[in-house]
């Protein structure tokens, strides 16, 4: 049985100034040499990138998906904003995903960051975008990490309905603590729902070897030193951009 076919769709490039140090040409030029037909750009609450990753994209045979990462309010207090990954399957779907950008910039903004508020999320304005869950990080992975299965299967209708037949449920395997156990929650609820799962890697950087200079990135971002004993790891070596065969060893488990 041949290998399904991978394509990356949750990449952050150095236009999410915090977190990436992808710059837009190499990352091209490594995917047209992996093989990639296709590949999904999702800045950090942003779409700057999109013009000079479209032409170098198509320039070298690669079908180019637009997208943005974005936080969504959180309910309670009590929790950080939920992450959701949003990418547009038309030009209308580019439009709809610049609107909720620009009210998230102009009227979402809490101390740290620029939201998507809940009551934003109507379907009708929603129809040309696709969702992924967000992995661990989004509404779905936080219910499930505090223990409360019910919040999470909620999360899912809520977004099912938001986004009907395009709505994801998000699986990475980075080697993060607590994945497994997500992993498993979240095949069973979206199973349980009738949803779909999809692989993504959260990339940050695009090979391996970069990993150190995307740690001194973040840490200038953060105002910590790669010596700081107490700084948070957030990331990952796993977060390259990584081939369709070591995406499809990496998920073998789940072929759908």
């Amino acid at each position: 049985m041949s290998q399904p076919t991978f394509v990356h769709l949750r990449i952050h490039s150095e236009y999410s100034l915090i977190d990436s140090v992808v710059r837009i040409r190499p990352l091209v030029t490594r995917a047209q040499a992996l093989g990639f037909p296709a590949l999904a750009l999702t800045d950090e609450g942003n779409v700057s990138a999109m013009v000079k990753f479209f032409r170098a994209a198509v320039e070298a045979g690669i079908k180019p998906v637009i997208g943005a990462d974005v936080l969504v309010e959180a309910e309670a207090g009590d929790r950080p904003p939920s992450r959701l990954g949003l990418l547009c399957t038309s030009e209308a779907g580019f439009r709809q995903l610049s609107r909720l950008l620009t009210r998230s910039h102009v009227g979402g903004h809490d101390n740290t960051h620029s939201l998507i508020r809940r009551e934003w999320l109507k379907p009708e304005d929603l129809d040309q975008l696709i969702a992924l869950s967000g992995a661990e990080a989004g509404a779905i992975g936080q219910a499930l990490a505090h223990g409360h299965p019910d919040a999470a299967a909620r999360h899912a209708e809520e977004y099912a309905r938001c986004f009907p037949n395009r709505f994801y449920v998000e699986l990475s395997r980075l080697g993060r603590p607590g994945e497994a156990t997500y992993i498993d929650e979240a095949v069973r609820l979206a199973a349980s729902q009738r949803l779909p799962v999809v692989a993504t890697n959260d990339v940050r950087f695009t090979t391996a070897e970069e990993f150190e200079a995307h740690e001194a990135r973040v840490c200038i971002s953060t105002g910590r030193t790669l010596g700081d004993a107490d700084r948070p790891r957030d990331y990952t070596e796993a977060q390259f951009l990584k081939s369709p065969e070591e995406m499809g060893e990496l998920f073998r488990d789940l072929p759908e």
